[in-house]
């Protein structure tokens, strides 16, 4: 059970952070940038959190800017913010086309209740902030439920689970205008009719008349038609995910729509009136007309330039919206945001593995270039493709298997921006067409427009671009951390030594747009492809150029590796322009015996390549300039420019203390990032015993609603010869399954009743409260020769059960981490002396793993925490990069006293901790391992110890 691996990509859009917040000039009505930036992401990854999808990639776009138009200064910018939030994944062969319903089928909701909520709908998103009144504001917000959606889809997946025997004819989502679009569409799909009974359908408010009943957007919800006699395969599949579901009516022969509600005929129209060819809506449009003017030197010296440049919110680190998103369940995550030991926000694409054995997988880029359009909307287009194709290239893509998804803002209304849109829009489909990729699909708003007081501030015509591929191994991707090879040379390679500002972050940190913007034709862009195939296996590292031009690109190489560097510019140009241009390009680290190699190649394909120097051991970037050291600063100072704006966001809106401890941590230049140390019995993960031979002892991989690590928790155990066994609580609970036949009980982690009741506390609460499940239980934990393993959310629920568990009166409560926030990060644990079984032969292990949790602090008096390591109970603990107890955060990511992070019961036979080595298990899945792992991590071995106890 479990389906196939999925993830998603978040990106932000929004004005300055500092222009208008607090001085009175910004409307009340409406959240200011800076509100919106500091709550806004901490909404989107909660509900992937709970939701159990891996937020791995995104992008974050500030850009405000005042400039002269028809009737004097206007603003342009992301006043009114733009979020695109979209996902990937993979759908099995037998189930990529819809059926068509058949008459007789019956209609089903699936899904959370219908709620008087989303009633304004299109209507207030369609129009510019301010445009309308804010009633309508307020009857168009929608409600968010992550763990019903996760009840969903659960059941979805069980319908897939089943291959030809699916009962599920055509789906359909519910999204914008309720039930009033999605169930005539699925109709629609066969040429049929319906006949629907809004009493049926399921409600939180009994109060709701037909219309809201109708038309309410309530999301969570599937429109599903399914064969009167395939019924009883959902009803089952929904009774265990505990997840809502009725029949509304029934497809009709005839083609016409019929809706009943409290016995009265509603709604009695041809399906053509409804579906038929819609009238075409008409625009006029002004053609396209640039208003700029060249770039002017600001009095500003290069080096205030260049840190003004590595500070923009555009260019800076990230990281603040990174570690509140779970970028590891599921595990099947081969690259997210995070890259290399020191795990650091520079990641060009997002990648994953495909299945639990193969190292095949899909992997996904992203790429916009907003501002550029005020300059010219058709190079806009170009640049957010290109950019999102020049990003995926390092994952190993080929540029034949690609497929585009575009995504469109504008502030339609104005003449000359609709030309702009028709321009922008024209261009992407040319460019796409002659690259020989497809855009199958995408979304539009077109009303990125928010009223202040001096006027309408617009947004510019933007494109972003998520483009998709199938990769063939994921461990021959390349990632932006250079390699401590020496010694090694760092190439610049672009289509053409082109070295334009218009649109860039230089012009916007100087209050300037400029006036000739980069492009980048088809042709180009498939030689710059092709050339770079070509060099691939001599290349250790690359990293594209984009925002902040090559400047940002070989500090932020120089932050993922550790190392230092030595280049020169190109004489022949200005310095500002060969550092701040934003042309296509890439910087690639090649070993110096095969820079002449690389070069000719790139050349002979009719690519600019340019020698900038060597990669140092020194952490120190030196830039020179026609034989002149330009810029020359320690790779710390560099970080802690980098790195401000995400520290200032987390001291507004995490723990302050934390916030600064993490910032003081990252800027020092000896920080030593992740490591591995092995003892012999766990160095040589290969030679495991040989657990395949003879009986699979079964482990129940025990979930409640809102669970959602158990797909990796079964992996992990099966890899060590288990029979892995999807138990539902509601299995136990009907009786449909018990305990009694099982060895083993995992106990895995996700939101149980999305803890609205506490990290933990309502699945303890389930089996504490109902006598049977209770006695079920307790017999199971003193069955001396069974273990029990809970991970995350199943340690916080085991932790509340110690009364049932021999030998466990020292498990404590899990606190709120001392950050406030949800932490998803790679941390340092190490494996202390223990009687846990898992950890058997594996003490003084120090190794890396994922967290995500935001309930994970074990607070005790200090020596309590000494009497537990005395006595074996402590079984893991955080440790810096030295190897020393974590005390400050990130490195103790929850605040534990002493870096406690899993303990176990006085036998060794229940273990609880808050990380996650189901999600470690193969190398592959881990953002950084040392190159030297096999393709089994020594994670594996925690899940061998426990096969081992069952012989």
């Amino acid at each position: 059970r479990g389906g196939r691996p999925q993830a998603g990509f978040v990106g932000y859009l929004t004005g300055s952070l500092s222009w208008a917040t607090g001085d009175g000039h910004w409307p009340a009505r409406f959240a200011s940038p800076q509100t919106v930036m500091l709550e806004a992401p901490l909404g989107a990854a909660t509900y992937g959190n709970e939701f159990g999808r891996p937020t791995i990639m995104g992008f974050w776009r500030v850009f405000d800017l005042l400039l002269a138009g028809p009737q004097g200064m206007e603003r342009r910018g992301y006043a009114k913010p733009g979020l695109l939030a979209g996902g990937f994944g993979v759908v099995p062969a037998h189930a990529v086309h819809k059926g068509k319903a058949r008459p007789g089928d019956a209609l089903v909701v699936l899904g959370g209740p219908a709620l008087p909520i989303g009633l304004g709908g299109g209507a207030a998103s369609s129009l510019h902030a301010g445009d309308n009144p804010q009633s309508l504001d307020l009857a168009s917000v929608q409600r968010a439920n992550a763990e019903m959606q996760r009840r969903a889809q659960e059941v979805i997946e069980a319908c897939l689970a089943m291959e030809q025997a699916n009962p599920i004819i055509t789906i359909h989502d519910v999204g914008a205008g309720g039930l009033a679009v999605a169930i005539p569409e699925l109709l629609h799909q066969g040429g049929h009719g319906g006949v629907i009974d809004l009493d049926a359908v399921p409600r939180d408010d009994l109060a709701m008349n037909a219309a809201e009943i109708w038309c309410n957007e309530a999301q969570e919800r599937y429109v599903l038609a399914i064969a009167p006699h395939d019924l009883p395969l959902l009803q089952e599949a929904a009774r265990r995910e505990r997840c809502p579901w009725a029949v509304v009516g029934h497809v009709t022969d005839q083609a016409r729509l019929v809706v009943r509600h409290a016995g009265t005929v509603v709604i009695d129209l041809p399906m053509g009136f409804l579906l038929g060819d819609p009238p075409l809506v008409t625009r006029h449009a002004e053609a396209f007309s640039p208003r700029s003017s060249p770039l002017q030197p600001s009095g500003k010296t290069l080096h205030q330039l260049a840190m003004a440049v590595l500070g923009h919110p555009t260019v800076a680190d990230k990281g603040f919206l990174i570690t509140i998103a779970d970028r590891t369940v599921g595990g099947c995550v081969a690259r997210d945001a995070l890259v290399g030991p020191h795990q650091v926000a520079v990641a060009d694409y997002g990648m994953l593995l495909a299945d639990d054995n193969g190292f095949a997988g899909e992997a996904f880029a992203l790429g916009e270039r907003g501002p550029v359009a005020l300059l010219s909307p058709a190079a806009m287009a170009r640049l957010a493709i290109a950019e999102a194709l020049t990003n995926l290239w390092a994952s190993g893509a080929q540029l034949a298997a690609t497929t585009l998804c575009a995504n469109w803002m504008a502030s339609c209304g104005a003449s000359a921006e609709d030309g702009a849109l028709y321009e922008a829009v024209a261009a992407a489909a040319h460019y796409a067409q002659e690259l020989g990729v497809a855009i199958p699909v995408g979304k539009d708003s077109l009303s990125m427009g928010l009223h202040l007081p001096e006027g309408l501030s617009r947004a510019p015509v933007t494109l972003a671009v998520s483009a998709f591929a199938p990769i063939d191994d994921v461990r021959l991707a390349l990632t932006p951390q250079l390699q401590a090879i020496f010694p090694s040379t760092l190439l610049l390679v672009a289509p053409m030594a082109s070295w334009r500002l218009g649109g860039s972050v230089l012009a916007l940190v100087t209050d300037q747009l400029g006036d000739q913007p980069p492009d980048i034709t088809a042709t180009q862009m498939m030689t710059l492809y092709q050339g770079l195939e070509l060099v691939r296996p001599l290349v250790l590292a690359c990293h594209d150029r984009s925002d902040g031009g090559l400047w940002a690109t070989l500090c932020e190489m120089a932050f993922a590796g550790g190392l230092g560097m030595d280049v020169a510019l190109p004489p022949t140009i200005p310095a500002l322009q060969g550092l701040f241009a934003e042309e296509i390009g890439l910087v690639l680290q090649v070993g110096s015996t095969d820079l002449h190699q690389v070069v000719r190649v790139l050349t002979e394909q009719g690519l600019y390549a340019w020698v900038l120097g060597q990669v140092t051991q020194e952490q120190r970037l030196c830039i020179r300039h026609r034989d002149q050291p330009i810029l020359e600063e320690p790779c710390c100072v560099l970080r802690a420019i980098w790195s401000q704006v995400s520290y200032r966001m987390q001291h507004q809106r995490d723990d302050p203390g934390c916030a600064l401890q993490e910032y003081l941590g990252l800027s020092r230049p000896d920080a030593p990032g992740l490591r591995a140390v092995l003892p012999a019995a766990v160095s040589a993960p290969d030679k495991r015993p040989l657990l395949q031979r003879g009986a699979r002892p079964k482990v129940a991989i025990l979930r409640e609603q809102g669970s959602n690590g158990h797909r990796e928790m079964a992996l992990a155990f099966h890899r060590a010869g288990f029979e892995a066994l999807d138990v539902q609580m509601s299995d136990l609970e009907a009786g449909r399954m018990t305990l009694a036949s099982c060895q083993g009980l995992a106990v895995c982690g996700g939101f149980s009743f999305g803890d609205v009741l506490g990290a933990g506390r309502g699945w303890a609460q389930v089996i504490l409260s109902a006598p049977r499940l209770r006695e079920q239980f307790e017999a199971f934990f003193h069955r001396s020769a069974t273990f029990t393993l809970g991970v995350c959310n199943g340690c916080q629920m085991l932790a509340l059960l110690k009364d049932l568990i021999p030998g466990a009166a020292h498990f404590p409560p899990l606190l709120p981490n001392r950050s406030r926030r949800f932490e998803a990060r790679l941390a340092m644990v190490e494996l202390l002396p223990s009687v846990a079984v898992p950890f058997q032969g594996m003490h003084g292990a120090q190794l890396p793993i994922p967290v995500a949790h935001s309930e994970g602090r074990i607070a005790v008096a200090p020596d309590q925490g000494a009497t537990w390591l005395a006595s074996g109970l402590a079984a893991m603990r955080y440790v810096d990069g030295r190897g020393q107890v974590a005390r400050d955060y990130p490195e103790n990511p929850s605040g534990s006293t002493d870096g406690l992070c899993g303990l176990s019961s006085s036998d060794g036979r229940v273990t609880i901790l808050m990380p996650h080595p189901e999600r470690a298990v193969r190398s592959a899945a881990l953002s950084w391992h040392p190159h030297t792992w096999a393709e089994a991590s020594p994670w594996i071995m925690c899940f061998d110890n426990l096969r081992a106890f069952c012989c």
